[in-house]
């Protein structure tokens, strides 16, 4: 089978622009987690530091984890939790002057900061055969996507 696979988007004649974007998840958990989360008795640590940076560590390293995206040279990364009843809500905003989206990194980055508080509260999660019946993450997406036209 012969099929020509771009490995790299060609974006060299491209034009240097503000961009932005705004990601979106949602960690749902347990009374027992919210609580433990709120009062600070996670024994692995504080959840929404240790998440926060597991956030920038994520936006940053995007090319890495995701193939066909380019480094691309951040230029702010704000990080917003917020508690819907048990569930925990991870806003992520990026910006940079650059030729292509910067979406990616925003939803690398709420992943990953999701990924990090549930690690860190699985032990509270789980039922007694050790699975997650109750736990999820869900509604990542991309809430906005921003470029300065010239």
């Amino acid at each position: 089978m012969d099929k020509k696979i771009r490995a790299i988007v060609e974006i060299g004649g491209k034009p240097v622009i503000e961009r932005r974007a705004r990601a979106t998840g949602l960690l749902n958990l347990s009374k027992q987690s919210f609580e433990a989360i709120k009062r600070g008795e996670i024994t692995k640590g504080d959840v929404i530091q240790a998440s926060t940076i597991a956030v920038i560590q994520a936006v940053k390293e995007t090319p890495r984890i995701i193939p066909h995206c380019h480094p691309i040279p951040l230029e702010g990364c704000d990080v917003d939790w917020t508690w819907e009843e048990y569930s925990l809500r991870c806003n992520v905003s990026v910006s940079a002057h650059y030729k292509t989206g910067i979406e990616m990194e925003a939803l690398t980055g709420v992943c990953a900061g999701l990924l990090c508080a549930l690690d860190m509260v699985k032990s509270l999660e789980k039922d007694k055969d050790g699975q997650y019946p109750e736990t999820s993450i869900s509604d990542i997406r991309v809430i906005e996507k921003y470029k300065k036209d010239n």
